[in-house]
């Protein structure tokens, strides 16, 4: 509540508009705007001023839809039972320090040193009251040392069977993956998690943290994470993880499951586990380098697939446009399996342009050595060493070195340099583009469900796209040096990432169909203002009114704003 508050400076009275809550338990001041001296109230009450003296605009919508979807899960909760207040602990416990964390990583992420300056342009201490000075890094650093590998991990189990209670998944199918994220770490830091490999965006010089994600197919929501050490390829973190991958899959599933995952997946040693095993199946793609005599059939052996894709496509009159597959069967793993080979024009379109530059690119290159050869240049006297720089250039450019032929031959004592295209070979790897290779033990399912299970990892990866965004998630790059912080880190994201698939639950049943990244900027730009009218008694909070995109999202989540006040809708 709102109220004046008079202070004395200089033995001369100074008036200001102050809000309090109780924040452990003690009254604290947690908004305060200054009005003026005695004078200039006097004047506002008399209209001799504006009627509207002062006001105080911060942002509301974004933070009251993260506590909305929050107060049905209780984060602070389920930490601060895995991990309770230490005997002469105070201040907000480790599991609301988790809360902030999680409602900054939704709505506009930022570092842990600037976290309560953000704070303080919201309207936080309304939707739920916190000390600034306790969001230090410092402080947070200190209540994350205090949590260990195996309290995330309760935490986390106990997170995912919250969220299956509050969003029944009745789905038979799983999606998994991995990416990793590169950190800032030095290299003399001491880590176990943080290690150098091979980067997914590139950044192969720095430490990185690899993370595995296992997604529902019907609602999209994870229901297992494990971060891991960075230099560890997918297939073996897959074995590692995969017991509890497919605990996750039975418990949150159906009774018969299935796992989709991507070719860097695939292990002699995985497979075997998951045929061990009754009633769970997989869904996995197949590298085309390893399938030649399926890649180059006939096109009169594809049939068009049902796809929702294909469906649009029908109807906008590009049936030409649309993805094909043929199916056959073959041994793989030691056993018979389903294989769908698929093909996509549009995919097709795509890769044969950038082939095109980089084969245009490539025989500029080829010219560029040609000319050293005849002026006889240092390093390229030597038919060896200009085929192995050949070889080099081609696999910079990720093209195969059998695209065009190089002959040599000596005249007057000099190498002499020729090349042409080899057009076999370049129809044969124009050939690969767009197909792709699908292997399964479901000999049960039709072409139609295979291939519209491998197309919905897209799920999983839109996942680990928006953990990679620059506002909404935004796991990277990590600036933390241990790894007891890492994973505080990874487990305040993925429950941010939950967070924002929970929120697009709701609205999708009303019809809307927005991403959560587009809510929360729209959300973000509702504001709660503090005014101060003239003759009035009292500061008065309100909300602006609401545009017609928040005013629809509002309604979906059963809320509405009249004359400045949030009121919840009649049920």
């Amino acid at each position: 509540m709102a109220h004046l508050h008079k202070k004395m400076k200089k033995g001369r009275p100074y008036y200001y508009v102050r809000e309090m809550a109780r924040i452990d338990g003690k009254p604290k001041v947690t908004n305060q705007v200054y009005l003026g001296s005695p004078e200039r109230i006097m004047a506002l009450a008399k209209g001799t001023q504006s009627a509207l003296e002062k006001i105080q605009v911060q942002e509301f919508g974004a933070l009251w839809l993260a506590d909305l979807i929050d107060q049905d899960v209780g984060i602070t909760q389920i930490v601060d039972e895995a991990v309770p207040r230490g005997k002469n602990e105070t201040g907000p416990s480790v599991g609301e320090y988790f809360l902030y964390a999680v409602f900054n990583r939704m709505v506009d992420a930022t570092s842990k040193r600037a976290l309560a300056d953000w704070y303080g342009k919201t309207a936080i201490q309304q939707i739920r009251p916190v000390d600034f000075k306790a969001l230090s890094s410092e402080k947070f650093w200190k209540k994350w040392d205090r949590v260990s590998q195996s309290q995330v991990e309760s935490i986390a189990r106990e997170f995912f069977a919250k969220l299956a209670q509050l969003e029944i998944s009745h789905s038979d199918c799983f999606l998994f993956d991995t990416t990793n994220y590169y950190t800032y770490m030095a290299g003399d830091t001491k880590s176990d998690l943080a290690r150098t490999g091979k980067n997914k965006d590139g950044r192969y010089w720095l430490r990185q943290v690899g993370l595995a994600l296992l997604v529902a197919r019907d609602t999209g929501l994870p229901f297992f994470y494990r971060e891991y050490e960075g230099n560890c390829h997918d297939s073996k973190v897959f074995q590692c993880v995969l017991k509890d991958v497919l605990d996750a899959m039975r418990k949150y599933g159906r009774h018969v499951v299935t796992v989709v995952v991507d070719k860097g997946i695939n292990s002699e040693d995985a497979m075997a586990v998951i045929d061990a095993m009754d009633n769970v199946h997989f869904v996995t793609s197949y590298s085309t380098s390893f399938a030649e005599e399926l890649i180059h059939v006939g096109r009169d052996k594809f049939v068009v697939v049902d796809t929702e894709k294909n469906r649009q496509l029908r109807e906008l009159d590009r049936e030409d446009d649309q993805l094909t597959a043929w199916r056959t069967t073959g041994e793989h793993w030691g056993q018979t399996r389903t294989v769908v080979v698929t093909d996509n024009p549009l995919t097709t379109s795509k890769q044969r342009y950038k082939f095109e530059a980089k084969l245009r690119k490539l025989q500029s290159t080829l010219y560029e050595i040609r000319s050293k050869v005849r002026s006889r240049a240092a390093q390229w006297r030597s038919e060896d060493a200009v085929r192995e720089r050949y070889r080099d250039i081609c696999r910079d450019m990720h093209l195969p070195d059998t695209l065009y032929d190089l002959n040599f031959s000596v005249e007057s004592g000099c190498l002499v340099m020729s090349f042409r295209k080899n057009q076999y070979r370049i129809e044969r790897h124009i050939d690969r583009f767009g197909k792709n290779v699908l292997i399964t033990d479901r000999m049960d399912w039709s072409t139609d469900e295979i291939v519209r299970a491998s197309l919905d990892r897209y799920m999983v990866e839109q996942s680990f796209r928006q953990t990679k965004d620059d506002d909404l998630v935004n796991m990277m790059p990590m600036h933390h040096w241990t790894d007891s912080k890492i994973r505080c880190h990874v487990l305040s994201c993925i429950v941010a990432l939950s967070y924002l698939r929970l929120l697009e639950v709701p609205l999708s049943k009303a019809g809307l169909k927005l991403s959560a990244a587009t809510v929360m900027q729209e959300m973000q730009a509702l504001h709660s203002c503090l005014c101060w009218h003239a003759g009035a008694r009292k500061a008065v909070r309100m909300l602006e009114e609401p545009s017609e995109a928040q005013a629809q999202i509002l309604k979906a989540m059963g809320y509405e704003v009249s004359r400045g006040v949030l009121q919840e809708l009649a049920r």
